[in-house]
């Protein structure tokens, strides 16, 4: 199974409702997210992905956000690739997301 596509209302659903337990990453770059993003999410770059990926439990749903909905796609692919079982590509990103909050 590859990733699923995930919109930014649903995932505020499942924060707000706090019953889905879930892995929230960021893979814009470090100034973007000291700027802004989204509460609980996990700044990823090639720096620490693979620390990352051998410490996190590959089981818990992973959402992956980026700019614009673009980025993320491949990168959860990517960590599909590396084992992990449910990926989400944020739809819109963190701009999405940003003009929900």
């Amino acid at each position: 199974m590859t990733y699923q596509h995930l919109s930014c209302d649903q995932l505020k659903t499942w924060m707000d409702e706090g019953n889905k337990e879930l892995t929230l990453i960021d893979i814009r770059d470090p100034q973007s997210f000291v700027t802004g993003h989204i509460p609980g999410a996990i700044l990823i770059d090639n720096s620490n992905v693979q620390k990352f990926i051998s410490e996190t439990d590959l089981s818990q749903p992973l959402v992956v956000c980026c700019y614009h909905g673009n980025s993320s796609q491949g990168a959860a692919d990517f960590f599909n690739q590396h084992g992990f079982k449910e990926c989400y590509s944020l739809d819109g990103g963190y701009e999405a997301w940003r003009q929900l909050a």
